[in-house]
């Protein structure tokens, strides 16, 4: 089972997240081999990180709770919060595999949170700049929550429009980063 997870800092919390760097890779270097995607959100400065993402498959969703509540940052307070939930990888690969590599212009997360009506479960039409993409579930799978996405855009604007507007509650679009070791 595919999930995706997205911490988001608590304000202030760079300090704490410096400190705590090296123990964050070395629990996430436990799940090397379920690991789809990673990385974090990071403030307009390009410097500060707002959040941290991972797509990750593991074998239900109590695994995925313990995954996500038991990363060290999580677990000292860095987070102000956790967004947890069902996801398929549509595209089929990790972001180790995108064709556009670790570096270069510009990417972002692109969440898109909504119910009812599941939208945009088609690839859109720009797939090449799709580093990750699929939709949000519920835990048993059965309803639709929204959609997460890793793009590679020439600026935000561009990133959103990859997911439909009028189909969401709210679409947020985040700085993102390939994330790991090199």
């Amino acid at each position: 089972m595919e999930f995706f997870c997205y911490h988001r800092d608590r304000t202030g919390s760079l300090p704490l997240r410096e400190e705590l760097l090296e123990a964050h890779w070395s629990y996430m270097d436990r799940y090397v081999q379920e690991l789809i995607a990673r990385g974090p959100t990071m403030a307009d400065d390009g410097e500060t990180p707002t959040g941290s993402v991972h797509a990750v498959d593991l074998p239900d969703p109590a695994a995925a709770r313990a995954f996500a509540f038991d990363e060290p940052n999580y677990q000292a307070g860095a987070y102000r919060d956790v967004l947890l939930r069902r996801w398929r990888n549509t595209l089929g690969r990790t972001m180790w595999d995108f064709p556009g590599g670790r570096e270069g212009g510009n990417r972002y997360l692109v969440l898109g949170l909504g119910e009812g009506e599941p939208a945009d479960l088609a690839l859109p039409p720009a797939e090449e700049t799709l580093i990750a993409y699929g939709p949000l579930s519920s835990d048993d799978g059965t309803a639709w929550l929204g959609t997460a996405a890793l793009v590679l855009a020439p600026d935000a604007a561009t990133a959103r429009a990859v997911l439909t507007a009028d189909r969401y509650a709210d679409i947020e679009v985040h700085n993102w980063q390939f994330g790991g070791r090199s």
